[in-house]
């Protein structure tokens, strides 16, 4: 019999401590963001861990998005705490993602539900001037005629971004800039095994702006439901130039 059929507490990893003390320091305001984490060897002194140990904490939060850290010496080496919670989330999707564990339709349907969410929200909410004027700036990039496809791409989901930013929740932001990231190497082979790019390219930007303006003249309901026939017809599009592209 195993300790865990036996009820027995799983043992804790070595590191644990130290995420855990990270954590409420960071609670506390003991840490904030910008600050530079002590050595390796004074963290393992410290908490009684070996410099491993260490290691293996600052590789998971650099994961995170919680820590960025760099070797050599000088003023830029060593761990910095910062924040960046969608790099954790959007490397930990796209990882499920490619395992077929979630499926690009639930992915694409969850961002459905959070956009035309985000699309009345922002729509109705006062102030947000700034992202409004980052997706207007986005948009206007994107009608650029010599622009590659790969550009556009990275373009097109900053423009998503900014308009989810536009509600004023900054989770659901992060949730789709997540979401947004999971799917990048689909959405990137769809779009070049796509034959027919300059009309899809002419159809995107037609619904871009049309969202856009919905949203700029606080018409939730057409922006949410423009948002909606935009992220379908795309999808769409998307599977018959994978299957194309797969067909023998």
């Amino acid at each position: 019999m195993t300790t865990a059929e036996a009820g027995a507490t799983p043992r804790r990893r070595t590191h644990d401590a130290l995420l855990k003390d990270i954590e409420a320091d960071l609670r506390s305001g003991k840490i904030k963001v910008g600050d530079r984490l002590p050595g390796e060897r004074t963290l393992a002194e410290t908490y009684g861990i070996s410099r491993a140990s260490v290691r293996e904490a600052i590789r998971v939060l650099d994961a995170m998005g919680v820590l960025r850290s760099s070797v050599g010496s000088g003023p830029t080496s060593g761990a910095i705490v910062i924040s960046d919670p969608s790099a954790g989330l959007s490397s930990a999707l796209r990882l499920h993602v490619a395992s077929s564990r979630l499926p690009v339709e639930d992915i694409v349907q969850t961002r459905i539900l959070l956009e035309t969410w985000t699309a009345r929200a922002g729509a109705d909410r006062t102030g947000g001037d700034e992202d409004l004027e980052q997706a207007a700036r986005l948009l206007r990039a994107m009608d650029d005629p010599e622009m590659d496809r790969d550009t556009f791409h990275e373009l097109d989901a900053r423009f998503h971004v900014a308009l989810s930013s536009l509600a004023g929740n900054t989770v659901v932001a992060t949730i789709m800039e997540s979401l947004s990231g999971s799917i990048v190497g689909y959405v990137k082979g769809a779009m070049d095994a796509m034959e027919e790019w300059p009309e899809v390219l002419s159809v995107l930007r037609t619904q871009h702006h049309g969202i856009f303006d919905a949203v700029q003249a606080h018409d939730g309901e057409l922006a949410a439901r423009l948002l909606r026939e935009h992220i379908e017809w795309f999808y769409r599009q998307a599977q018959e130039a994978t299957a194309a592209q797969a067909a023998p």
